[in-house]
């Protein structure tokens, strides 16, 4: 059996560390099973989320949604992607138009395969992330964002929410669901805090069956599931 997770809010606090005590649970975990991350973000971010020991005990990590594999050190593969430039002005505008209007720089974040774009920025501290999660709850700004580019564009890229603050935009195809490619999914049990048809994590969700999907709140569903 395959043990596949995404990292932010299914293993760690949204762009956080593994708590301390989970670490060492998790850690042994990965030693009795086999496991396979999927994550929106790069491998640095995902070392400094879980630490180089967890890293490399898993069979692969798919960084980038997918775009990006790694096994230990070695890459395996990578893809290319730069953001059309009628989108980056399109998401500009949304930008500009956003009632919310803290803003802290690094609203597009290029990745291997990917673009993950942000209205508060990834530069961000944890207060001012809190403080536009709060008003995304209330405004469903990132779902009626990725909702309006998917109308526009989706014939050829396609936005998907992704964390607690950002839209991850990629071409059709290149989401999530692309690891799958690899395993057999009769094989994979897969938890993700993202599984609803707006969020990242839905691409794969949607291909599994129904019991092979764990969709948690936070990493403490995940860790009291295995337990």
């Amino acid at each position: 059996m395959i043990f596949m997770f995404d990292v932010d809010g299914t293993l760690t606090p949204s762009r956080g560390k593994i708590d301390p005590e989970f670490s060492d649970f998790f850690y042994d975990f990965s030693l009795r099973e086999t496991v396979v991350l999927v994550t929106g973000s790069d491998k640095p971010k995902t070392i400094e989320q879980l630490g180089e020991d967890i890293f490399n005990n898993c069979l692969r990590v798919y960084n980038c949604s997918g775009n990006e594999v790694w096994r230990r050190n070695e890459l395996l593969s990578k893809q290319d992607f730069k953001l059309p430039e009628e989108m980056h002005e399109w998401l500009s505008q949304e930008l500009c138009e956003s009632e919310f209007s803290l803003r802290t720089g690094l609203h597009f974040e290029h990745r291997n395969g990917m673009v993950n774009f942000s209205v508060v920025g990834r530069n961000a501290t944890l207060g001012e992330r809190k403080l536009y999660v709060e008003y995304d709850n209330i405004k469903g700004e990132r779902e009626k964002i990725a909702r309006k580019f998917n109308k526009l564009f989706g014939n050829s890229v396609v936005a998907k929410v992704g964390g607690e603050t950002g839209i991850d935009i990629f071409p059709v195809g290149k989401d999530k669901s692309q690891v799958l490619e690899d395993f057999n999914k009769d094989d994979i049990i897969f938890f993700g805090d993202r599984c609803d048809p707006a969020g990242n994590d839905y691409p794969i969700s949607s291909l599994l069956q129904e019991d092979k999907v764990h969709h948690v709140d936070t990493w403490i569903d995940t860790w009291e599931y295995l337990k």
